[in-house]
């Protein structure tokens, strides 16, 4: 487990924060790691549910954007919306927890992109994550 007295910089491992000014501005940082396609975020107390671990909803979200990006890199960069995301939870993310999903492209088809992930942090298994994104085409203008 990575705690706040393990100072783990996601700089100093190859991870870069995602730019984004909408939802994930709000529950950000998110981090990608560009060499293998990896997604993480730092739990913190702002991600906590009553109970005081990382809340299903943050862990939800998190998988949908690792797994929507993916997606859509999978799609040739066409934009991407998310049609099914089924979650199930296997283990609590506590505060200060590096938590990270690895994407998986189970099979793209021309209007479909199959995807699966592994939410972890570190070998702890916490959820696992599938999910059908809609390859979305322009309209002629």
């Amino acid at each position: 487990m990575t705690s706040e007295t393990d100072p783990f910089d996601p700089n100093d491992a190859g991870w870069a924060p995602i730019e984004d000014e909408g939802f994930i501005a709000h529950v950000g940082p998110v981090h990608r790691r560009a060499s293998d396609g990896a997604y993480a975020f730092r739990a913190e107390q702002k991600h906590a549910n009553l109970i005081g671990v990382v809340h299903g909803g943050m862990l939800m979200s998190f998988a949908d954007r690792a797994l929507g990006e993916t997606a859509m890199r999978a799609a040739d960069g066409a934009n991407c919306v998310t049609i099914q995301l089924e979650m199930k939870f296997i283990d609590v993310g506590r505060l200060g927890d590096w938590i990270g999903i690895r994407p998986l492209v189970v099979k793209r088809t021309g209007s479909l992109v199959f995807m699966r992930g592994e939410v972890r942090e570190g070998s702890r298994l916490l959820a696992s994550a599938d999910g059908v994104w809609k390859i979305l085409r322009r309209r002629p203008d």
